[in-house]
């Protein structure tokens, strides 16, 4: 387990405190919608921190080739249809380039600023001429007001607890799952960034942001610096 990082529950515990059992069962929400809005039809998509495959499987049902990336052999069992790799994110080296490079969930919000510029770094090297990297980040208010609780309709809760500072910038969230015949928490270090800090940490991996996809900011599309196109 990473210093910092842990979770309680049924089932095998990833490193980061990730429990494979509880992301079988999360809702997929309306992740790969947006990411089918924003890649080319059929682009060939790195998956960057794939987790159980619960949005790698409805890309490959959108008819995009997926390679998914995931550093847990436990989660990758549970991936079906693309192809898979065993790795850390800042650690990946596959001398291929892809239409699209995605880092979803939260990643780009990790405690470790090295671990952040590796992800980046890995994102850049990936992403073929033309291509774009897909990022999601935290909503504005993710490390305020709390504890607030969501219920998904399809019947479990979903409650972040607390985020408590531990310096240098970084929180230490905790989180528990709660479903009629289980219950897992999750407690991990995850660094706030502002817009201006998140274009910040781009430009350091040579990337810029092209277009904010969603009304709340938390979805994103960018390019090498190199090759944005220059304004009208």
């Amino acid at each position: 387990m990473r210093e910092g990082y842990k979770g309680t529950g049924p089932g095998a515990i990833t490193p980061d405190g990730c429990a494979v059992e509880l992301y079988s069962r999360l809702a997929v929400g309306s992740e790969p919608d947006i990411v089918e809005a924003a890649a080319p039809a059929g682009a060939r998509i790195l998956e960057l921190g794939c987790g159980v495959g619960r949005m790698t499987h409805p890309l490959l049902e959108r008819g995009f080739t997926v390679t998914a990336v995931d550093e847990s052999e436990e989660m990758l069992e549970r991936v079906r249809g693309a192809r898979t790799i065993c790795s850390t994110i800042e650690g990946l080296d596959l001398g291929e380039r892809f239409d699209v490079v995605l880092l979803a969930s939260f990643l780009v919000h990790a405690g470790d600023v090295e671990v952040r510029q590796g992800m980046l770094r890995t994102c850049a090297s990936h992403v073929a001429d033309g291509g774009c990297v897909l990022i999601q980040r935290e909503g504005a208010d993710y490390h305020v007001d709390l504890p607030r609780e969501r219920v998904d309709p399809s019947g479990y809760t979903v409650r972040i607890v607390s985020a408590e500072p531990v310096g240098d910038g970084v929180n230490s969230v905790h989180v528990e799952y709660d479903f009629p015949d289980a219950a897992w928490t999750q407690t991990f270090l995850a660094r706030p960034l502002t817009r201006q800090q998140f274009e910040g940490a781009l430009a350091e991996a040579g990337l810029e942001v092209a277009e904010y996809l969603t009304e709340d900011g938390t979805w994103v599309r960018a390019i090498p610096a190199a090759r944005q196109a220059p304004a009208a």
